[in-house]
């Protein structure tokens, strides 16, 4: 059936957006631009390396340097997937493009997404070079979360967007802070397409996100119901403050495939097998500027 393919094409394209959009970590694509991706579980990421200032001399001129820029490959390490079955009883073939994407725009919002989020906080919070171990308590959550902003800033200065992402209990905390008043504001934020009214602090966006998708660490089931849970000795975390140019997240829908009732050996219906790849990845030289606060 020649619809499949241009089924399979829209869906790969719109799924993919729908993760960057819905996600409450999808700002960390931004980063992705210049990645090359041909299918697979296969990316390739540029490295550039300079060299710092010299002294300029009035005999030999300019001290010479060299700038090193090349393509890394890298593996996604997260290479998930999940066939769904639809009965031809249920759909026919008018009906099938409609129920097809009701099916994987759901599956995404409510399994996909927030693993997603999950696996990115753990693996951005294992990397940060600032830590404290803190139980929040609305009276002293300001001045906590401003001494670890000031920490950051210290190293990467008042320049560049900075993004604060923030377990909902401890965001519920924060607001309801007798401090709060002076230092809040509301502002967009850009992802993706999509622009959204966030709170600031001095400045900086704070993304509130489910506490379930903010732990330290956790499994990533690979059958039965599939799906994830915090590792038995996960932490809580408060909150992650990072320099939005920091982390490299990708996620990729690996081609959609589509097998029509006629077509399938094992049932009379619709088989659509969903494959994501995706992965966090953090420049050794950007570790020193992310700050976690863990709970104690």
């Amino acid at each position: 059936m020649a619809n499949t393919i241009e089924y399979a094409k829209v869906f790969q394209k719109e799924l993919d957006k729908q993760v960057i959009e819905g996600s409450t970590s999808g700002w960390m694509e931004e980063n992705a631009s210049q990645v090359i991706y041909n299918g697979g579980s296969e990316i390739k990421l540029p490295r550039m390396s300079l060299q710092g200032l010299g002294s300029y001399s009035r005999g030999d001129g300019y001290v010479s340097g060299a700038v090193t820029y090349a393509y890394e490959t890298f593996s996604l390490t997260q290479d998930r997937g999940r066939r769904f079955r639809i009965d031809a009883i249920d759909v026919d073939e008018s009906g099938f493009g409609l129920a097809a994407a009701n099916v994987a725009a759901e599956f995404q919002r409510t399994q996909v997404i927030p693993e997603i989020d999950a696996y990115r906080y753990s693996k951005l919070a294992a990397a940060a070079g600032i830590r404290e171990n803190y139980t929040p308590d609305k009276s002293t959550v300001m001045s906590s979360l401003l001494a670890q902003l000031g920490e950051v800033r210290d190293i990467t200065g008042d320049e560049g967007d900075v993004v604060i992402v923030m377990s909902r209990p401890v965001y519920d905390k924060l607001m309801l802070s007798g401090e709060i008043s002076y230092a809040v504001e509301t502002s967009q934020f850009k992802q993706g397409d999509l622009e959204f009214s966030v709170k600031t602090i001095n400045g900086v966006p704070v993304i509130p996100v489910p506490s379930a998708r903010m732990k330290t660490a956790y499994t990533f089931k690979a059958d039965g119901d599939g799906g994830f849970e915090a590792a038995s000795d996960a932490k809580d975390i408060n909150w992650l403050i990072c320099p939005k140019s920091a982390p490299i997240a990708v996620s990729k829908t690996d081609n959609v495939k589509i097998i029509t009732p006629e077509a399938n050996q094992f049932a009379d219906a619709w088989d659509i097998d969903y494959r994501k790849y995706h992965d966090l990845f953090i420049p050794d030289n950007k570790k020193a500027v992310i700050a976690v606060s863990v709970g104690a």
